[in-house]
């Protein structure tokens, strides 16, 4: 049977925790290899003079999820990604940033709370979806921006291997 299960699965040590610390973000288009072995990518490199961007965020104002999807009667698997950023303080230089990324298939990269960064949109791309901008009533509410990014792919978010990251946030040569 060529889907016979492989492994038990132990209940672990309550050693996790959530969150996101920061995200990565490139165009789609600017991936140029990846290598990928059981989930994990060992090798990723972006065309020339491309890079990922760097966006930071306060604490417990992100999160990340991943739905898996079955059709018992089509015979199919896939995954749909979302991924949710708070940015405080609203500014034209987040605004024509945000502009951008609304007409763009992105790369992101989410690094967790627990050091390990997942890989949204490797096939497809991830688009900006409904997303607002707001300035709240009290002087204590969030003004920014409360963006939602989504995903669907065939496969489950890969694992990008730590040692990579450095290379992929300076522009290729």
């Amino acid at each position: 049977m060529p889907c016979a299960l492989t492994s038990n699965i132990a209940l672990g040590c309550m050693d996790s925790v959530g969150g996101l610390k920061r995200i990565y973000v490139t165009e789609l288009e600017n991936k140029a290899t990846l290598t990928k072995a059981a989930g994990v990518i060992t090798a990723f490199t972006l065309a020339t003079t491309k890079r990922f961007w760097v966006y930071d965020f306060e604490k417990q104002n992100a999160e990340l999820t991943e739905k898996i999807n079955t059709s018992n009667e089509n015979g199919t698997v896939f995954y749909e990604g979302e991924l949710k950023v708070s940015l405080n303080k609203r500014d034209v230089a987040k605004r024509n940033e945000l502009a951008l990324l609304a007409v763009n298939r992105l790369l992101i990269i989410a690094l967790d709370r627990n050091g390990i960064y997942w890989l949204i949109g490797e096939e497809n791309g991830a688009t900006l979806m409904p997303s607002t901008s707001v300035s709240g009533k009290a002087m204590g509410d969030r003004n920014g921006y409360e963006l939602v990014f989504g995903s669907m792919e065939s496969t489950q978010f890969a694992e990008v291997t730590a040692a990579l990251i450095p290379t992929l946030i300076v522009p290729a040569t």
